[in-house]
């Protein structure tokens, strides 16, 4: 779900582009993706592999937070930065980290294979929007009976679908399509509209994405990470950055920027609006 995600193809978090990969840099002297122990990071230049079209993540504008979280890095290392733009579909990997275009993914689920992880930086959950006053600012599930009788929003092929369909939801849904091309078509955006609207009365999304697109409507709306299901697929997933099976190194000094910019992370995070939850699956609460 737009998702990226990033999100990532791994949790289905974000919405995925299939436009045409925009203006790949030359490639480098042929190395067999994560087969050699050498690391062959740029020492000059933090190169980032991203997509071009992913708000709230990335663009090619750099006005996502995964942007201002790389930007952040560069400073602290001293270096330049550049992007490989690809989009977040199937061959991003491949086409960016593995073909050593780049030297880290900024936004990657934790534990998929394709990547090896850095710690996570951040901890989120699908979430629920709903409009301030609708009288459901405070349902915590989707097996609430509130819910019952009311029009849900919900992209189609996301983990939340299962517990929509679980607690017997499923006829009043309004699907919305998971692969399209967000430089023409901006599914969270129509959602939030048409909550606003009073078309939906409840939208489900990515929690990176349900909070940046809830927080820049007029007004406001809520958002409820969804960390109280009893069954169903999980909800709540940790993120972390994402660089080659060869690079230990790198990856060490990525762990440590993070840990040791963490507060500014968080801060970067939440002014996007990105509910953040700690270990017990409680929002923190970030200092504005």
């Amino acid at each position: 779900m737009a998702f990226r995600f990033a999100v990532t193809a791994a949790v289905m978090a974000a919405l995925i582009t299939p436009a045409a990969a925009q203006n790949l840099p030359p490639m480098p002297a042929p190395v067999e993706p994560f087969a050699s122990a050498v690391e062959l990071i740029d020492p000059k230049t933090l190169r980032v592999c991203s997509d071009p079209a992913s708000l709230p993540f990335s663009n090619d504008k750099l006005e996502g937070f995964e942007n201002r979280i790389a930007e952040l890095l560069a400073e602290k290392l001293g270096k330049g930065i550049s992007y490989t733009w690809f989009p977040m579909a199937t061959g991003f990997v491949r086409k960016t980290l593995g073909e050593h275009r780049c030297d880290v993914i900024i936004g990657y689920a934790q534990g998929d294979e394709l990547v090896q992880n850095t710690n996570a930086y951040y901890r989120t959950a699908y979430a629920m929007v709903v409009k301030p006053g609708s009288g459901l600012e405070d349902v915590e599930t989707l097996s609430d009976p509130r819910l019952k009788d009311k029009r849900i929003g919900l992209v189609a092929g996301t983990p939340p679908g299962t517990n929509v369909a679980l607690n017997g939801l499923m006829g009043r849904v309004k699907p919305y399509q998971l692969m399209v091309d967000t430089r023409y078509t901006h599914v969270p955006q129509m959602m939030m509209e048409d909550l606003s609207k009073g078309d939906i009365d409840v939208a489900i999304l990515w929690g990176p994405i349900a909070g940046y697109f809830a927080k820049i409507q007029d007004p406001p709306l809520k958002v409820i990470p969804l960390v109280k299901e009893a069954s169903g697929p999980r909800m709540v997933y940790r993120i972390t950055m994402g660089v080659r099976a060869s690079d230990q190194n790198w990856k060490r000094d990525l762990n440590k920027l993070i840990r040791e910019n963490q507060p500014e992370i968080n801060k970067i995070l939440a002014d996007f609006g990105v509910p953040l939850l700690n270990e017990k699956d409680e929002a923190i609460s970030v200092t504005q």
